[in-house]
């Protein structure tokens, strides 16, 4: 814990080298393995084969880990195209260590996701001399192994005729770890079948599981003109190159609509018009206040009262008023606050230009792609008249018949652009279904609303549930009618991830917003599935997500889809993640459940509906501990095919152990016998919770790392 703040202040070379580097911390993780050997003897797990491997498969993988520490080889190699082979590599201390063979670089070269130059993968090929040469490829999550060398794609030269490759020799601490997770994956799987686990004890105990719940200030104005909705909605339907990928124009104008008012439409006008309106009418929406400014200080420099300002309002006697001010601000939250508030006249700026439409695609036949010009841009030399002229005036003449008002000639030329788009990309643009997905994910995904409703029920069932419990109350009419609603709920939820599923072509999991929304669908989906199993447990479903959505509606209510980052392009991404948030909604529902203990405790000696509460959740605790194990280890599994290595000492990764010790020590009521106590375990998961919330908010938000995306 303490390292990872630590590591805040000085930084990751830091604490590298004074934590987790140190000796005294080898010697305490070996501390901790001796211990761990003694624990299984004295308890004699030995004559429970299942139990005996789970906890031996932990001293197997600090073994490997100690075997890596002391005889593995990490560094990396430099190599460029048309050179000699080359036979050594640099260790991070600057050491050169021999190959065995040498390698060469025959070829590197940059994918690019269709259509766009955001890259999707990075590829090396390269040739292996050793008395016969052989050619392989390397690239993110493809490494190639030869003579107990693994080759990792890290980097290249900028003139792309260079490529970096890390190196790693560790061919029996890597066996040694890898035979540890095998071993704790499949103990973890048997466990639930063993007889005499503690699990299966509580679940022949009890016959079923048993849950109880717990339970614009805007000044009227005149609006400004804008485009016919129709009009605005055909606009919509140009491609754009937006945030790395070809999109609907639609998906820029909410983005810039919500990043410039903070909402996805303004006035009761649609993002498109909003959008339009700015580029075709600049000189009325110049002093239309929709810029909205959040700070108190902002506002101030800006001479306004109240939220929003108008484009006017930046510019001074002297000038851009916020440039003045930044050249002698020293706070820092107020220059982030400034830059922010100069960020939105920027982007307004960029639109009314025409820098912001990325919308005419040529085809770059060096890189074998398409480059999107805007209107403004330098186009290439190369290029055809026709084209060249096409670029040039065709949004002119759009705004020409928008001045005549004459829409429907208006909408004919917006259609020539399209098909001007179609004929020169043709191929590389979206499918017809990603853009009929995605024109229906703008108008369809609504989360603030799903969040208020899932909040607003739960709470309702929190408090109604309680309040029955205590007075030895009957609530079957309302739990059945809660039960029903989180049918269209979950339909609702999974069909906003089906279609960001079908827009990105990768399964929803490579951001926080996307796995707390993952959440949302796992919460509801347990409150059904377990139901009848679980008694009153719809508030539970509903609660979780709700609060999940709503963290997801935080930083951006709606956040951009974007291509993948190459490293994320790998199956074990959605195994990992997955499995985290499904703990963590684990975690969640016996959080809430030792709330609703602790508030039966303190309305009078309720006993039976506790020790029930408690039952519940030490049934849960085993699933949300294991899922956690193997969402890290498989973390470990995925990191070491994409960069080299295992365990990095990430914070997100040091607090995810953090919080699977705190809770598997839950699980060993034989050893720390407070644990027994129904109200001790209540209390104990509802403060365990927090190493949670540290993991996913505390990491990302304050923290940081390579994890903090996440």
């Amino acid at each position: 814990m303490t390292a990872t703040i630590v590591e805040k202040t000085y930084g990751t070379s830091f604490v590298g080298k004074y934590f987790y580097s140190n000796p005294l911390f080898i010697v305490l993780w070996s501390i901790a393995a001796v211990a761990g050997i003694i624990y299984t003897l004295k308890r004699k797990l030995h004559k429970r084969i299942i139990t005996f491997c789970m906890h031996a498969s932990f001293i197997i993988i600090l073994s490997g880990a100690f075997i890596t520490h002391i005889f593995g080889l990490q560094g990396s190699i430099h190599l460029r195209m048309n050179e000699n082979p080359i036979q050594c590599f640099k260790t991070a201390d600057e050491m050169e260590h021999k190959l065995p063979f040498s390698i060469s670089l025959e070829d590197f070269r940059t994918e690019y996701y269709s259509g766009t130059t955001t890259p999707m993968d990075y590829v090396s090929t390269i040739t292996i001399h050793d008395g016969t040469d052989t050619e392989g490829k390397v690239s993110m999550n493809r490494i190639l192994k030869h003579r107990g060398y693994r080759f990792y794609q890290s980097g290249y030269d900028a003139d792309g005729k260079g490529s970096t490759l890390y190196v790693s020799h560790d061919p029996i601490g890597i066996a040694v770890t890898y035979s540890g997770y095998i071993i704790l994956f499949l103990s973890m799987i048997l466990f639930f079948f063993e007889k005499k686990s503690a699990f299966m004890k509580r679940i022949s105990t009890t016959g079923m599981l048993l849950l109880i719940p717990f339970m614009s200030s805007f000044a009227e104005s005149k609006l400004p003109p804008v485009l016919p909705a129709g009009t605005a909605e055909a606009f919509g339907n140009i491609r754009v190159n937006h945030n790395g990928r070809i999109a609907p124009t639609q998906t820029l104008a909410i983005d810039f609509t919500k990043k410039i008012y903070g909402e996805k439409s303004y006035e009761g006008l649609s993002a498109e018009q909003v959008l339009t309106g700015c580029f075709f009418y600049y000189d009325y929406w110049k002093e239309v206040p929709f810029i909205r400014i959040k700070s108190k200080y902002v506002q101030n420099i800006l001479g306004i009262e109240g939220k929003y300002a108008r484009l006017t309002d930046f510019i001074g006697t002297d000038g851009f008023k916020i440039d003045e001010q930044l050249k002698t601000e020293k706070d820092r939250t107020h220059i982030r606050e400034l830059e922010e508030a100069a960020e939105k006249f920027s982007l307004i700026s960029s639109l009314c230009t025409g820098n912001l439409l990325k919308i005419y695609p040529v085809f770059d036949k060096e890189r074998e792609t398409f480059t999107w010009y805007s209107i403004p841009d330098n186009l290439p030399p190369s290029i055809e008249r026709e084209k060249w002229l096409f670029i040039r005036y065709s949004m002119n003449y759009v705004a020409e018949k928008v001045a005549m008002k004459d829409f429907k000639e208006t909408e004919k030329l917006i259609d020539k652009i399209i098909s001007f788009q179609e004929k020169e990309a043709g191929k590389s643009l979206p499918s017809v279904l990603k853009f009929k997905a995605e024109r229906i994910y703008n108008s369809f995904a609504n989360l603030k609303l799903l969040a208020m409703f899932c909040l607003t029920v739960g709470l309702f069932g929190y408090i109604f549930q309680i309040y029955n419990i205590i007075k030895a109350r009957k609530n079957n009419g309302i739990n059945s009618c809660l039960y029903l609603l989180l049918f269209p709920t979950l339909a609702y939820a999974t069909g906003i991830i089906a279609l960001r599923w079908i827009i990105s072509g990768h399964i929803p999991v490579s951001n926080g917003f996307e796995t707390m929304l993952i959440m949302s669908v796992v919460s509801i989906s347990f409150s059904i599935i377990f139901r009848r199993r679980i008694n009153n447990s719809v508030s539970v479903g509903y609660m979780i997500s709700g609060l999940a959505l709503l963290v997801a509606m935080m930083g951006d209510s709606n956040p951009a889809i974007t291509p993948l980052m190459p490293v994320l392009s790998s199956p074990l991404l959605s195994i990992h993640v997955m499995s985290i948030m499904i703990s963590y909604s684990l975690f969640a529902i016996m959080m809430l459940n030792g709330i609703s203990a602790e508030i039966l405790h303190r309305s009078g000696n309720r006993s039976s509906d506790i020790s029930s509460l408690e039952n519940s959740s030490r049934i849960i605790l085993y699933p949300a501990v294991f899922l956690l194990v193997f969402g890290i280890f498989i973390g470990a599994i995925w990191a070491n095919v994409s960069w080299g290595r295992y365990w990095g000492w990430d914070p997100k990764e040091v607090w995810a152990l953090i919080t699977m010790l705190i809770y598997s020590a839950a699980l060993h009521t034989e050893s720390i016998h407070s644990f027994k106590n129904p109200m001790f375990f209540h209390r104990f998961c509802i403060l365990a919770f927090t190493a949670v919330l540290i993991t996913y908010f505390g990491v990302n938000f304050i923290l940081g790392g390579m994890h903090s995306y996440a």
